[in-house]
């Protein structure tokens, strides 16, 4: 999926804005004398969303592409205009600084690492951001991400489509991922372990069309 997420970065009309959002996805390195994951394989959260290897990059690709539909929305429904490079922008590089703040457990689960404990992605983002010379427009989408509950609001119309995908991609992960694990405890696992969407998606949709003698089948069938 990596070259996914490299293809979303030509939609960066601006040369130069387009090869610091790349060079920071394929070199995130602080200068602090730290740990991290590499991008491809960090999950986006320890447990409430895309909280398996590989949940980063797929989290990244979900709120650039929803943030690339809402501005489609606001351009042609509600006739406003928007910075696409700066929503792609946004988007693209929200969530990288996660890669110090998560670290393996042994087994397998993710945890917050001793820096990650300290200080936040967010804040970390922010203050690489400024150190790379990101424009303020860029620097504010990423300070505001979290939307009601960042440091600052959204305060353009930019922010607030990455703050609202991010939210949206989020909390579709999470409600799935939690629904999947009911259905296992539900056949008797009492710590069930979900290791990508794409299992948590198929678990829902199985109980959905075949009940639950179709969880049943599943459940067999993968002890």
């Amino acid at each position: 999926m990596m070259d996914d997420v490299e293809k979303l970065t030509m939609q960066i009309k601006d040369r130069k804005l387009r090869k610091m959002v790349l060079n920071l996805l394929r070199d995130p390195k602080l200068d602090l004398d730290c740990p991290c994951l590499s991008f491809e394989e960090c999950p986006a959260g320890a447990y409430q969303h895309h909280s398996y290897s590989g949940g980063l990059l797929q989290h990244t690709i979900g709120v650039t592409k929803l943030s690339l539909t809402l501005c489609d929305l606001v351009e042609e429904i509600y006739g406003g205009k928007v910075d696409r490079d700066t929503v792609v922008a946004g988007a693209l590089i929200h969530d990288v600084m996660k890669t110090y703040t998560y670290e393996t457990r042994s087994d397998g689960s993710y945890v917050s690492s001793p820096l990650g404990e300290k200080v936040d992605h967010l804040t970390l983002l922010v203050a690489e951001l400024y150190k790379r010379g990101f424009p303020v427009e860029v620097i504010h989408v990423a300070a505001s991400h979290h939307g009601d509950i960042s440091p600052v609001k959204p305060k353009t119309m930019e922010a607030l489509i990455v703050s609202i995908a991010d939210l949206a991609d989020s909390e579709l992960s999470r409600k799935t991922l939690r629904a999947a694990e009911y259905l296992l405890r539900q056949m008797g696992e009492s710590q069930p372990k979900i290791n990508s969407s794409r299992e948590a998606l198929n678990l829902v949709q199985v109980k959905s069309k075949e009940g639950w003698d179709g969880i049943r089948k599943l459940s067999n069938s993968k002890s």
